[in-house]
Formats: C-alpha cells, sequence, structure tokens
C-alpha cells in the first residue's frame, strides 16, 4: 500500500471511504487521498458531513452502505425533501427537510465517494434524479439571497447619500480602538475585493502590497474556483489601504495573518489583539454587530425592530459580496468584466444577485414611477 501524505484531513477523507467500501473489494487509498488533495478545507468538511449523513440513513435502514441501491437513494432524497421515512430511526436520521440545492449537493458527494471506493452509485438510479426533480417543482429551487450589502445601500443613484444597512453606514458605525481599527480593515478589504470569507481569512500581511498611486494589491493564493492553485489579485482602494496601514500600526502587526480576532472583557472593552486570524464564521457575526450598532447610533434611519430583526437574520457573511455584485449592475459594468474581477465561476450565480435590482430599475419599474402621482 502506498504511503499517504501527513495531512490528517486526506487521511480522514480515506478513512471515511474506507467505511463506506467495508467488506469489499480494497480501496485505492493514493486515489482517494489525489482527489482530496485538490479539494479546499470546506469541501472536504462538506464531503465527510454529507457521508457520514448518508452512512447514517443506510444503518437506519438495517444497511450497509456498500449495499444501498437505487430504491434506497430514491427513499432518502424524498425523506431529506420531507415527504417522510420508512421508520422512526430513519426519520431521526434524515432529520428536518433540506433545500433542493442542498439535496443536490449531498448526492454528489455521496457519488464521487462511491466512485472512489470502486463501488456502484446509487445516486445514479433514475429514479433518484426523478425524484429530486419533483422536490424542486414541489418546493421551487430559488434559493434565500443574503442581505445585500452594498456601499451605499439601496440607492438608484450611486451619488445619492447612504441609506439603510449598507457598508457606508457600517463604516461610520465602527467603534474608535483596536476593533475599530481591525473592522474598518475588513470592510473596505471585502468590499474591494469581493472576497469569500475563507479567502478573508487567509489573508497575510505579506499577501498586500502598495502601488505606486497609494492602492494596493492582494494576492488571494487559493480561492473557491481556483482549482488549480495558480493564485489570483485583487484590487484594493487607497482608502482601504489607509485602514490596512491604520490597523497594522495601532495593532502592531508585522507579519503573519491579518484580520485578526480582537479579544474583549467582559464589559466590551479590548483587552488585546490575538495572534490567530478570525474564524471564517466570525465574518457574519461582526456584521450583525455592526448593524446593531448603526441601529444604537441612529444611522439607520427610522426603522421598526420587525425591520432590524429582519436585517439580522438576513446577513451573512457573502451580504458583502452580495452588494458588490449589485452595486457593480448598477454602474453599468459588464457580466464579463464582474465575474473576472471578482472570481466568480458561474453566470447564473452574479445573474441571480443583480436580479432583485434589475427588477427594481427595470422598465415596470420606470414605468410605475411615472404614473405614481397621477
Amino acid at each position: 500500500m502506498p504511503d499517504l501524505p501527513d495531512d490528517s484531513s486526506v487521511r480522514d477523507l480515506v478513512a471515511e471511504v474506507r467505511l463506506l467500501a467495508v467488506g469489499t473489494a480494497a480501496i485505492d487509498p493514493a486515489l482517494v487521498a489525489a482527489a482530496a488533495r485538490g479539494w479546499s478545507a470546506n469541501t472536504q468538511r462538506a464531503f465527510r458531513s454529507d457521508l457520514a449523513l448518508w452512512g447514517r440513513w443506510c444503518r437506519a435502514l438495517g444497511l450497509r452502505p456498500a449495499d444501498a441501491d437505487g430504491a434506497t437513494a430514491a427513499a432518502w432524497v424524498r425523506a431529506l425533501g420531507g415527504e417522510g421515512a420508512p421508520n422512526k430511526a430513519a426519520r431521526a436520521a434524515a432529520g428536518k427537510p433540506r433545500k433542493p440545492a442542498t439535496i443536490a449537493r449531498y448526492l454528489v458527494h455521496v457519488a464521487t465517494a462511491y466512485r472512489l471506493g470502486g463501488l456502484s452509485d446509487p445516486t445514479a438510479a433514475p429514479l433518484v434524479r426523478l425524484e429530486l426533480k419533483a422536490i424542486r417543482k414541489r418546493l421551487g429551487v430559488r434559493q434565500r439571497q443574503a442581505l445585500a450589502l452594498r456601499y451605499k445601500g439601496e440607492v438608484a443613484d450611486l451619488a445619492e447619500p447612504p441609506k439603510g444597512p449598507c457598508v457606508a453606514t457600517l463604516l461610520k458605525a465602527t467603534r474608535r480602538d483596536w476593533l475599530g481599527l481591525r473592522d474598518r480593515a475588513l470592510l473596505g478589504i471585502a468590499y474591494d475585493t469581493g472576497c469569500r470569507r475563507s479567502e478573508l481569512v487567509a489573508i497575510r500581511v505579506e499577501h498586500v502590497s502598495i502601488e505606486a498611486d497609494g492602492s494596493g494589491l492582494l494576492e488571494i493564493p487559493n480561492s473557491k474556483t481556483d482549482r488549480e492553485g495558480e493564485g489570483d489579485l485583487a484590487y484594493l482602494s487607497s482608502r482601504t489601504m489607509e485602514a490596512i496601514r491604520a490597523w497594522r500600526k495601532g495593532a502592531e502587526i508585522r507579519s503573519g495573518a491579518l484580520l485578526r480576532r480582537v479579544e474583549c472583557h467582559a464589559d466590551g472593552s479590548v483587552r488585546q489583539v490575538g495572534e490567530g486570524a478570525l474564524h471564517a464564521n466570525s465574518i457574519s457575526l461582526i456584521y450583525r454587530r455592526l448593524i446593531r450598532a448603526a441601529h444604537e447610533k441612529k444611522l439607520l434611519g427610522p426603522i421598526s425592530e420587525a425591520e432590524l430583526a429582519r436585517y439580522l437574520r438576513e446577513v451573512t457573511s457573502h451580504s458583502v459580496r452580495v452588494g458588490v455584485a449589485q452595486d457593480n449592475f448598477a454602474a453599468g459594468e459588464s457580466l464579463p468584466a464582474i465575474m473576472q474581477a471578482y472570481r466568480w465561476r458561474d453566470a447564473r450565480t452574479v445573474m441571480r444577485y443583480g436580479a432583485r435590482l434589475a427588477a427594481r430599475s427595470g422598465a415596470s419599474a420606470r414605468l410605475a414611477e411615472r404614473f405614481s402621482d397621477t
């Protein structure tokens, strides 16, 4: 047997596929390891989680995963779509109903595992695809979009003053201490580059370089769409470069992680800046905290508690990226230019982000506005 790489995450994935194929012909661990090394950390985690969910389903039906067939997978799809399960254990294994896009991801990962294990893929059965199609028809396939954090909010003209929750308002809501310095650098980088949360927390000091005009370039060694690890570059405005400089100077950061944890006392005052990078899950929490701060400072205008609750519920780590796409559409940028600048691979995703903006600024909206006062 060939030696496996000294990488615990890759070894864990090999172990997961071995469990799937137990009792059958031996798998090729080198094949599994090679596939795993080509995946991002997020993909590896999702693969393991989805495979574990499938394993629980099979055990609930008294089956080894290696013995599952198309009927087993089709019943799983129905249960995941909220259409019932054959027994109590299976209902518990399926858990709460999932969205069609999530179910489709599960099927992709299970299919990949069976192929890597040299097994017949139960998800390839026509019945499985038909069940998924039926769930898509029943539940719909439009995914809930994160709250868009545009630079100036829901404005028809980019020259208008900021309105509602937006990057400009959140910048005003930041504190005047280390936490505020970090938050201003984070918001600037997130908006200029459209970085995903995994890309934001991976930024190191040495990834940022300054240009002669005061702007900067961010090197992104790995991204979700950079399958070959070639790296990418993103633009940083002079305003963001100044925010980065102020954060680094205030926190005395000379090397290593750029966007770091800021530890606070129980009363909210800053205790110290940590050595480690922010956790990816922290990004959405920071945005929610800043929205609350903006509301407390009366920066969001006259909004109800219900509206505030909706903003807090809908904001995610992806909100600034959605807002960047909408601002680019509003500025008249072309779809190919937006995709290239912000590292999008799927044009449909970008168009979905711009759909709401297009509806508000399209022909029907303009016509309705003309007759609104008649």
